[in-house]
């Protein structure tokens, strides 16, 4: 994307009246803005033929694999309001791979996508990894458009985040995101989507979401516990179907849920 002259000359003069470095960082900043705006994505579930035979920590639960989620889906009718609260991870370059590459995953919760995907309304958290240096965005998305970051708020490794989506409608609805350790609150609203929900599914889940077409290199998160889950402000996860990702044949997370509000998931890859 190229600026007009008259703003480009505009930006040009405040970096330079700026410190080196602060100028610096805001260009990486609005860089990397414009490439997530562009080419990051979550998708809805891929399923994978051929599921292998493994074991899950919820002994109870239906265990199903996908490239992309891990987690839990409640699949029923009518689900409205979609929340959980999780302690954002540190993420970790998996074993065997590059510190001079990127690694990324997401944990957000949403709303269809699973048996119903013309659309999905989903909130979460971005943490990636290279080398040492370790970020975080908090997101929102009405899929099939492309996620789109919020502005106004800060997150760290360790800080509790609640994320909540409510559709008031198939068409339309919010996002929102509260960071519990810092007390910083964010929203976006919807209105008149032309993809429509069906509000057949409720959503916890762990991702290796998109970029520019692909799957990004999937970071090793640890350990991502969804706690407070809920739908439409009472139902929990019982019953939910479990789901890991498996790639080249090999299954990458351990998810269960623990009682009736609590979905786990742990890198096991």
């Amino acid at each position: 994307m190229q600026l007009p002259i008259v703003a480009c000359a505009l930006l040009c003069t405040n970096m330079a009246l700026a410190a080196p470095g602060t100028a610096m960082r805001r260009q990486r900043a609005a860089e990397r803005l414009a490439e997530r705006r562009i080419s990051r994505a979550s998708n809805t579930l891929q399923p994978v033929e051929g599921e292998l035979s493994a074991s899950s920590g919820n002994d109870t639960a239906h265990v199903e694999y996908s490239s992309n989620w891990a987690g839990a889906v409640l699949i029923g009718s009518g689900y409205k309001s979609v929340t959980g609260s999780i302690v954002v991870p540190t993420p970790k370059t998996p074993s065997g791979g590059s510190s001079s590459k990127q690694y990324s995953a997401s944990a957000w919760v949403g709303i269809d996508g699973d048996t119903c995907q013309t659309a999905i309304l989903q909130t979460g958290v971005d943490f990636t990894v290279q080398g040492s240096k370790v970020s975080f965005d908090a997101w929102y998305e009405w899929f099939p458009d492309y996620a789109y970051d919020f502005s106004g708020i800060s997150i760290k490794a360790g800080d509790t985040i609640t994320m909540t989506v409510t559709a008031s409608s198939k068409s339309a609805g919010t996002a929102v995101i509260e960071n519990e350790t810092t007390g910083q609150k964010v929203s976006h609203s919807f209105s008149g989507e032309s993809d429509a929900l069906c509000q057949t599914n409720a959503e916890w889940i762990v991702e290796d979401y998109s970029s520019g077409g692909s799957l990004v290199s999937f970071a090793d998160f640890g350990t991502v516990q969804f706690t407070g889950a809920s739908v439409n402000g009472g139902t929990g996860v019982s019953g939910a179907t479990i789901i890991d990702i498996q790639q080249s044949s090999k299954v990458l997370t351990d998810c269960s849920t623990s009682g009736s509000s609590t979905v786990v998931c742990e890198y096991t890859g």
